[in-house]
C-alpha cells in the first residue's frame, strides 16, 4: 500500500522541509521558519493515528514517518546552527544523536534486514525537540525572551530523554542482530 492518506501526510511534512529552508535563508525570517517547522513536527504523530485509525498501515509509512522526522531534525539543527539561531552545543548534542541512530540503523537494516521499532519515549523525545528547536526559531525571529526560555525548559529534558532512548536502541539492536527480535 503506498498511495495512503497517512503517507500522504508524510510527503506534505518532507515537502514542508525546502519551505523552512527559504523561509529560513531566502526570506531570512526565522520566525516564519520556526511556524512551519512547528507544523511539521505537530503533525508527526497525525500520520501513525491516521495509519492505525484507517487500517492503512504500511511497510512504506513505516519509512516514511521516521524519515521526515529524521530530515527535518536535521535540517531544521543544522540550519539553526548556521543561522545562529540554536546554540552550538545544543545543536551538536542533537547532531550526534541523529549520526549515532543513522548509523546504528544502517548496520541493522544491513545486517539483520530489520528495521528498530519505534519507541513512545522516543517519539515524546522528538515531540520535545521539535517544540523547543521550533520556539528557539520563535524566540530569536520575535526577540522574545520568554519564548527562548520555554524551548531551554523543554529542550533539556528533551535532550535527555533523546540520549537515553539511544541506550534503548543500542538494546533493541543488539537483540535484533543476534536473532532474538527488538522493541518496547
Amino acid at each position: 500500500m503506498i498511495y495512503t492518506i497517512p503517507n500522504l501526510v508524510s510527503v506534505v511534512r518532507l515537502a514542508l522541509i525546502p519551505v523552512f529552508v527559504w523561509f529560513l535563508f531566502g526570506k531570512d525570517d526565522p520566525a516564519l521558519a520556526g511556524w512551519t517547522l512547528g507544523i511539521i513536527g505537530s503533525t508527526d504523530w497525525v500520520d501513525g493515528y491516521l495509519a492505525r485509525r484507517l487500517d492503512q498501515v504500511s511497510e512504506v509509512g513505516k519509512f516514511l514517518d521516521p524519515l521526515a522526522d529524521r530530515i527535518a531534525v536535521a535540517v531544521a539543527v543544522i540550519g539553526g546552527w548556521i543561522a545562529d539561531v540554536l546554540p552550538d552545543w545544543f545543536a551538536a548534542a542533537i547532531i550526534v544523536r541523529e549520526v549515532i541512530m543513522a548509523a546504528g540503523a544502517l548496520v541493522i537494516a544491513l545486517r539483520a534486514r530489520a528495521q528498530l521499532a519505534v519507541r513512545y519515549l522516543g517519539k515524546l523525545a522528538t515531540f520535545m525537540l521539535y517544540a523547543a528547536v521550533a520556539w528557539f526559531y520563535l524566540g530569536v525571529g520575535y526577540d522574545i525572551d520568554l519564548i527562548l526560555a520555554a524551548a531551554w525548559v523543554v529542550g533539556i529534558p528533551g535532550l535527555i530523554i533523546y540520549y537515553v532512548v539511544v541506550a534503548q536502541y543500542v538494546g533493541d539492536g543488539r537483540r535484533l542482530l543476534s536473532g532474538t527480535g527488538a522493541g518496547e
